[in-house]
């Protein structure tokens, strides 16, 4: 997926969103190729490691850093972190082509056993997307 060596994956996530707290739980839970950080985007930490980063749009959607400063976001950034992992690294290499790129929420969602959560109602009582800022909106169907 990527040429570079990666030695090491910080994952900026929403702390407010649970469906994003379900998959950082997941993610720690899971037998690591590469090691990774779920650190709560916007906070103080995420601020003093990446002072140059736009932390606001950290709160929109999901960024991955690598230690050398490499960042994806939106759907690359959920690639990369299921790459990180042991079992689903070839998985995340399939789902890195252009083609499937864009399933690739839904398979990091998925592998995490959050998928029923992308249909379900939350405390608003709206569709889930309402109680969600914004890196956990699910996929537009069709």
């Amino acid at each position: 997926m990527t040429a570079v060596a990666v030695e090491r994956l910080t994952v900026l996530t929403d702390p407010d969103c649970p469906l994003c707290r379900g998959f950082a739980g997941w993610l720690a839970r899971q037998p690591m190729l590469v090691p990774l950080d779920v650190v709560a985007a916007g906070s103080l930490e995420a601020q003093r490691r990446f002072p140059d980063l736009d932390h606001a749009r950290t709160l929109e959607e999901v960024t991955v850093i690598g230690g050398d400063g490499a960042m994806w976001v939106h759907d690359r950034a959920w690639v990369m972190c299921l790459w990180a992992t042991r079992s689903y690294r070839g998985l995340a290499e399939r789902l890195s082509s252009p083609r499937l790129l864009p399933t690739a929420r839904a398979a990091a969602y998925g592998a995490a056993g959050l998928r029923h959560l992308l249909g379900s109602r939350g405390a608003s009582g709206g569709d889930y997307a309402d109680d969600c800022a914004g890196p956990c909106r699910p996929l537009p169907q069709g």
